[in-house]
């Protein structure tokens, strides 16, 4: 199975399966020097791990992270750096069930069609398991990004047809204390609750919700990115999409600006302090594929999670039909623990530009 690295210079390999002994990350290509704080890392690595409150999976993972090589005395030595984490709390036989069968909207069946054999517990390699190793990667490319000043928030914005009014344009006032102080990451406290009320709701009823985070980096420089195949939003596009259960991706102004005017959409720069900014932001910091200097903005849309706990009519490997229902531990809503993915891909993608663009000029 190939295609499991991210990036050019700062490249990540990741391996391992949901109910395997571990699973773990490869970076290659992180400068030497970087200050390396382990606290950090196990904290994001925290606010992705399960069992972390009533509206996600009961699943017990600590998930501690173990740093195995290209670090020393605290700092990157530019070396192949090298991170684990042990899996603990597997229940495969919650799995015997789905071993000849297809559970619907699951790999599965791909898997199955692709490879010829799979690994059904837990879902294998197909599993938002995996996810763990990226929040890994990224907790250190965020460590890199605070050298360059690089801020990345995300958060949930709707959860269903509920919706946040405030505009991700706009979110000034959004701070992570706000969105960690939600079990929903939702900065908005009267929406946060509304949102964990229809989570538990549809949890009652054994199925399951999607939604949108939203995201806004700032600090970025102007000048990242490249044309034409390799655009910066076209690299995070891509980096969003490979989480599993996203379905959507769109920055800046999106689907809704389709519905505006050139002259109501466009941009108007102007000079502030002596640095070039646009008055407006609809381009959503990035402008020909590269980023003008402005915050970042994009959202993500996660469907919901395919595993729900009702009789579903499918297929098993030999075509007959059969009746299956959901198993095991499962999140209701994925959104809370996807918050710090997003966020991790988004770390990845940009510290790799930042590497590319050191070659762009003299």
């Amino acid at each position: 199975m190939s295609s499991n690295s991210f990036g050019k210079i700062f490249k990540v390999t990741i391996f391992g399966e949901s109910h395997g002994p571990m699973i773990g990350m490869v970076i290659d290509g992180c400068p030497a020097g970087v200050e390396i704080d382990e606290d950090f890392i196990q904290h994001e690595l925290d606010r992705r791990r399960p069992g972390q409150s009533k509206i996600t999976t009961q699943r017990q993972e600590e998930d501690r992270g173990q740093i195995v090589s290209g670090v020393f005395q605290g700092k990157t030595t530019g070396t192949p750096m090298a991170g684990i984490i042990l899996n603990k709390d597997q229940r495969s036989n919650d799995y015997s069930h789905i071993a000849e069968s297809f559970r619907p909207s699951h790999a599965d069946f791909t898997y199955q069609e692709k490879y010829g054999h799979r690994d059904y517990r837990g879902g294998g390699r197909s599993s938002a398991r995996e996810t763990a190793a990226r929040v890994f990667a990224g907790a250190i490319a965020k460590m890199v990004l605070n050298n360059f000043n690089i801020k990345i928030l995300a958060y949930v914005s709707s959860v269903g047809d509920l919706e946040m009014k405030e505009d991700y344009l706009k979110v000034t006032e959004i701070n992570r204390k706000k969105v960690e102080s939600s079990i929903v990451r939702c900065p908005n406290e009267i929406m946060s609750k509304q949102m964990i009320a229809l989570i538990e709701s549809v949890q009652k009823k054994g199925d399951t919700i999607g939604g949108i985070i939203s995201c806004v980096i700032s600090g970025t420089p102007a000048g990242l990115g490249s044309p034409v195949f390799d655009k910066l939003h076209a690299d995070l596009g891509k980096a969003m999409l490979s989480i599993n259960a996203v379905k959507g991706f769109q920055y800046g102004a999106g689907f809704k600006g389709t519905r505006a005017r050139g002259s109501e959409q466009n941009d108007l720069f102007e000079l502030k302090k002596g640095i070039v900014k646009t008055k407006t932001n609809f381009s959503g910091g990035i402008q020909g594929g590269i980023s003008n200097g402005m915050d970042i903005t994009f959202q993500v849309a996660f469907k919901p999670v395919a595993t729900i706990m009702q009789d579903q009519p499918t297929l098993n490997i030999n075509s007959e039909k059969m009746t299956i229902k959901g198993k095991g531990r499962h999140d209701p809503c994925v959104l809370p623990r996807a918050v710090p993915i997003v966020e991790a891909m988004a770390a990845l993608t940009l510290v790799d530009h930042l590497l590319r663009n050191r070659s762009s000029k003299l």
